[in-house]
């Protein structure tokens, strides 16, 4: 039997992993069948296959809108809508169908608030700069910002949450602040 391990916010960490590894097991699943049926000898049947495929995704994307302006309409609805947007493969079906109710700036907003007691422990922390066309600027600060090791932090840590959070990231770019005042160096992370 495997003992839950709860993260420093009371989170089971090991059910958000298996349903992680979940959902990428969903996603590579849809991509193998998308690719073998871009690779289909006859034409005439992949056209059909791909419009199936559209046709169910528009219909489950409708049948999401509709709940969701149903849901939303009373207060329970919506803190139950808010609850509901935690759960990452929730959030990321809505982002496929543009129906998550958040914006980019309060999703990552919302991610840099959880790795933040993580930054915090390795004496650092992390300011948002700036959201621009889906690349996301910030600033690594504290010992974090200048010890050698800050690029792995920030990749662990903040690029997880980030990327979980808002899968529509373009890019992420963290300066780091270094020894000297005034100076920083500049990690793009893909």
């Amino acid at each position: 039997m495997m003992a839950a391990s709860l993260n420093s916010t009371g989170v089971d960490a090991t059910a958000g992993i298996v349903e992680k590894r979940e959902f990428r097991v969903h996603t590579e699943r849809v991509e193998k069948l998308v690719a073998r049926l871009d690779n289909a000898g006859d034409p005439e049947l992949r056209a059909v296959a791909l419009e199936l495929v559209q046709s169910v995704i528009e219909l489950h994307g409708a049948a999401l809108e509709r709940m969701i302006e149903n849901i939303v309409q009373t207060p329970a609805g919506e803190r139950a809508l808010e609850e509901a947007i935690e759960d990452d493969l929730i959030a990321s079906v809505l982002l496929l169908h543009g129906l998550h109710p958040d914006p980019i700036e309060t999703r990552v907003l919302r991610a840099l608030e959880k790795t933040r007691p993580y930054l915090r422990t390795h004496g650092g922390d992390v300011e948002l700069l700036s959201i621009d066309q889906g690349v996301v600027r910030l600033k690594l600060v504290g010992s974090c910002g200048s010890c050698p090791s800050s690029s792995v932090t920030l990749k662990s840590a903040v690029e997880d949450a980030l990327y979980a959070a808002a899968p529509d990231i373009a890019e992420i770019i963290a300066e780091t602040a270094t020894a000297e005042p005034n100076s920083a160096k500049l990690v793009v992370l893909k």
